[in-house]
């Protein structure tokens, strides 16, 4: 059992049992290796994330990359982040990651790539896809398993070589009861901070909330822990540990992408000229921002998704990339170019710590903007990327008429990636196809108001999707 679907843009996700089976695993592994020995890897990194399923969908995978050939170093229960640093540390070009990320229970899924620090694009996974549906591959012989110690104590040292806070910080450390939870914390208290745990204990069931840092749950919850505790700030992770999300001491969520803005200023200062790569889900305050325009820095505006992203980074030469989903991407000196959660984390706590200043008071030097949460209505897979083409036509079609959305005529539809709707004040709403689950992906922001955020969506968003019933009903709050 593979299901075909299961192959996204970037990545694998299927349902466990539903859509992919042991024996699907086996070939998709004998499938990566055919391809990773026709690119000239031999070895690769594998490990998994903590869910009931996860170690039998890593042997199954592991079986497969045998029979194909490879050298498998198993690193065992890790973040994805430290399997990709595990790349670099073990010589080893491959990395196949088991994990289904901040997915809720019942999704597995696998995380791949060949060349550190980028993982698998468009490319690849159709690649990948065909020699898995066409016979899974090619058998090879020398194919072996190693199982390698002491991962995380390697990848903490390397985070702690970068970042060391000059004044003590007090921080709230949530897991949401994932694999974060077990490496997280000593992380950050190895970059110097006081760590207050919150649901990092170890429990695959997820009993409070989704390890989601993007999801209102979780903030929720985070927001709550770090007024009770007088926390300096609040860090939350997802499953797999390659999100961030940020809470001020007031507990104030800090949406991604505001806070790499927050982040890309603290940096131009000692990084003059530097370029930052932004996906599209992103604030538009990047393209305005005085800080950032006095000390030279480019915006580099692209898709959305961890490879793609990773890609633009490593091609354009940047510093750093921003995504709203809480995916950063630091590259040399700051990082190792991969998306990393907690080495962001340290980054965030090593800007309040430099800065001598509160986190809401970097936050109040940002210009006013209203963004919403990332709303995900259902669409299936087979239909999503034809419903965004057929909105797309039609807010391009408006633009050409002269037509306004609340008195605002449209200035342009980017379509890097969906399509981004641009207003005459500087607001925005973007509806694109979500990568790897079967959902739109739609924001707004408005440079005005709440309310007029609010009104955005029910007036030009919500209208223009419920003429297509392939799109689900909203569940989420604006």
């Amino acid at each position: 059992m593979l299901h075909p679907t299961g192959f996204r843009e970037y990545d694998a996700r299927w349902l466990w049992g539903d859509q992919v089976d042991a024996d699907g695993l086996r070939v998709l592994g004998r499938a990566f290796a055919t391809l990773a020995r026709r690119r000239g890897v031999s070895r690769t990194v594998v490990g998994h994330d903590w869910r009931a399923y996860s170690e039998a969908v890593k042997a199954a995978l592991i079986e497969g990359l045998v029979e194909g050939g490879l050298t498998v170093l198993d690193v065992g229960l890790c973040l994805t982040p430290m399997a990709y640093f595990a790349q670099t540390w073990l010589d080893a070009p491959g990395v196949a990651m088991v994990t289904a990320s901040h997915n809720p229970n019942g999704w597995t899924g696998v995380k791949m790539g060949l060349e550190p620090p980028l993982t698998f694009g468009p490319d690849d996974m159709a690649a990948l896809k065909s020699l898995a549906l066409g016979g899974g591959g090619e058998r090879a012989s020398g194919g072996s398993v190693e199982r390698v110690e002491g991962l995380a104590q390697a990848w903490i040292a390397d985070l702690a070589s970068r970042v060391r806070l000059d004044r003590p910080l007090k921080v709230v450390c949530a897991a949401g009861n994932g694999t974060a939870g077990a490496f997280a914390p000593d992380a950050l208290r190895a970059m110097g901070a006081e760590v207050i745990e919150m649901d990092c204990h170890l429990d695959w069931s997820f009993p409070r909330y989704d390890p989601n840092p993007e999801d209102r749950a979780m903030l929720t919850e985070l927001s709550r822990r770090v007024v009770e505790t007088g926390a300096d700030l609040g860090l939350g992770f997802d499953g797999d540990g390659d999100r961030c999300g940020v809470v001020d001491e007031r507990g104030e969520p800090i949406f991604a992408d505001k806070m790499g803005l927050l982040l890309a200023r603290g940096l131009a200062p000692d990084h003059p000229g530097a370029r930052f790569v932004v996906d599209v889900k992103s604030t538009g305050l990047f393209d305005a921002d005085p800080v950032l325009a006095a000390h030279g820095c480019t915006v580099d505006w692209w898709m959305t998704g961890h490879s793609h992203m990773k890609r633009r980074v490593a091609a354009t030469g940047a510093l750093m990339g921003f995504e709203k989903s809480g995916h950063f991407f630091p590259a040399p000196p700051l990082g190792r170019g991969y998306d990393d959660g907690v080495a962001t984390a340290g980054l965030v706590m090593d800007l309040v710590a430099r800065s001598g200043r509160a986190l809401s008071e970097l936050r109040a030097d940002l210009a006013p903007a209203w963004t919403s949460l990332t709303m995900s209505p259902h669409c299936p897979d087979e239909a999503k990327y034809e419903v965004v083409a057929r909105l797309t036509a039609g807010f391009e079609a408006d633009r050409a008429a002269g037509r306004e959305i609340l008195g605002r005529r449209i200035v342009d539809v980017v379509t890097i990636n969906g399509t981004r709707v641009k207003l005459e004040d500087g607001s925005w709403l973007l509806v694109r196809a979500s990568s790897n689950k079967p959902e739109l992906v739609v924001v707004v922001e408005s440079l005005r108001s709440e309310e007029d955020m609010r009104a955005l969506f029910h007036d030009g968003v919500k209208p223009r999707l419920a003429d297509h019933p392939e799109v689900g009903a909203f569940n989420q709050e604006v």
